[in-house]
């Protein structure tokens, strides 16, 4: 009697992409066979609605290869996705090994971005994933365009801030201010905080995007500055005098950067000299980390359950084979289990998603001047702001050879260097000064001449 045959490994994702169902897309339609749909929701990759299209063609980027990351990793390579890339700007620390499994003792050091991929193509066969290690905003922003989904393992407001932007900035809208669903760019996002954590799904024009609630996240905890100088009474105290009073009194002028390793263990070692003067036990580095960088402890369960809704997302905005999450699912398994789905309304006047700025200004402005008016208007209030248009940088702060190229049109009219359509869109890149703090940050501006093409003056702020 022949041996009965091995079962199929894609057996599982089989049941949902070969099979109809009473929740797929409007378009879909099971089967293995190569077919391509060019446009449905989302121009240049569509659905990927059969199971050898969604190995072959799409494409999905990773951001964070931490301990939602490496999960990330693992569960799209063994849904189906080939074509995977992360970024991470991380190296491994000893205390990352009890939850990111990926990573081992002989690891640390390595960049976690390209011992993670190294780890999910050894043991998945016929997955490739491209690591990048550096910052998210090293890349070009063009880098981002050419995924069809972006899934996030992120842990600060700031980075899924900053990759919502560049997210949302693809998106463009026709003369009526209806956003173009040919350049919606799909994000996934999931975050864990200990016991509990969240996914949800971004499709700008459609969902609220990460700036329309950023309401959910709760303030920083903030210390009075009094109890930092003269009463401290924790590990806590003793850190945030370090790195709130300390940093500034001995490198006057030069930024503290959470990121830099000689920056934080300058302030662990001021930190544990403070807490020696006062009596105060309990200052570690990871706890410096923790405090400074606002990092709440993660468990390895808790990214598991999360990673797998994402994943689950992924796969059904890929291949429309069932509706998606709407829009924001949060778990809770501190006591028991409780998870719930709640749909948030998009924020028709966001500044990310929505159509952006619009700025009006005189066929005379300069690049230079315009690009000092953005310090000025309130909606924008940028710093060293890099301008991008069409894809064609104008003007880039750095690095020094782009600069160096660019430099000369600092000194042209604005209404030189744009092809004159009316509305027309810039991307602004540089630092943001919001609520006396300052972030990497991306802004879409739509620039209208006074006069041109029968646009009347408008009195608004940033029009020269």
């Amino acid at each position: 009697m022949a041996d009965a045959a091995p079962p199929s490994k894609s057996r599982d994702l089989d049941k949902l992409l070969l099979r109809p169902g009473n929740l797929v897309g409007p378009t879909f339609d099971p089967g293995v066979q190569v077919f391509f749909l060019s446009v449905l929701i989302f121009e240049g990759f569509g659905y990927f609605q059969l199971r050898d299209d969604l190995q072959e063609y799409a494409r999905v980027l990773v951001v964070g290869a931490g301990g939602l990351g490496c999960e990330l990793l693992k569960d799209l390579a063994l849904s189906g996705f080939k074509n995977l890339e992360v970024i991470d700007m991380d190296r491994i620390e000893v205390t990352n090994l009890n939850r990111q499994f990926l990573f081992r003792l002989e690891d640390v050091g390595k960049p976690k971005a390209e011992v993670a991929a190294k780890r999910v193509m050894e043991r998945v066969s016929g997955v490739n994933i491209v690591p990048h290690f550096c910052r998210i905003e090293d890349k070009d922003i063009e880098f981002y365009n050419d995924f069809n989904i972006i899934a996030l393992g992120l842990d600060s407001i700031e980075a899924r801030s900053y990759i919502n932007a560049v997210a949302c900035s693809f998106l463009e809208y026709d003369s009526d201010d209806n956003p173009r669903e040919e350049t919606m760019k799909p994000m996934v996002d999931g975050g864990t905080e200990g016991f509990k954590g969240h996914a949800r799904v971004i499709v700008p024009g459609v969902t609220p995007c990460f700036e329309c609630t950023i309401w959910l996240f709760p303030p920083q905890v903030k210390f009075p500055l009094c109890t930092l100088a003269e009463t401290p009474r924790n590990a806590a105290h003793c850190i945030e005098y370090a790195h709130l009073i300390k940093w500034d009194e001995v490198h006057s002028g030069q930024a503290f950067d959470p990121d830099n390793p000689d920056h934080m263990k300058w302030v662990y070692d001021e930190a544990v000299k403070r807490a020696e003067l006062f009596g105060i036990p309990g200052v570690t580095y990871s706890l410096t980390q923790g405090v400074v960088k606002n990092i709440i402890p993660a468990i390895a369960s808790t990214n598991a359950i999360i990673s797998a809704a994402c994943t689950l997302e992924t796969l059904k905005i890929a291949s429309g084979c069932s509706k998606t999450l709407s829009n924001y699912l949060t778990y809770n398994g501190v006591e028991g289990l409780h998870t719930k789905v709640t749909e948030f309304v998009k924020d028709k006047d966001c500044l990310v998603c929505g159509p952006g700025v619009l700025i009006e200004l005189d066929t005379t402005v300069t690049l230079k001047k315009f690009i000092d008016m953005l310090e000025e208007d309130p909606r924008v209030l940028m710093t060293k702001a890099s301008i991008t248009y069409h894809g064609k940088n104008l003007y880039m702060q750095a690095p020094p050879v782009l600069e160096e190229m660019t430099r000369s049109n600092l000194e042209l009219p604005l209404y030189d260097l744009m092809d004159k359509i009316p509305k027309d869109v810039l991307h602004a890149t540089g630092t943001i000064n919001k609520d006396d703090k300052k972030s990497s940050g991306l802004r879409k501006l739509r620039v209208v001449f006074k006069g041109i093409d029968g646009v009347a003056d408008m009195d608004m702020a940033g029009g020269a």
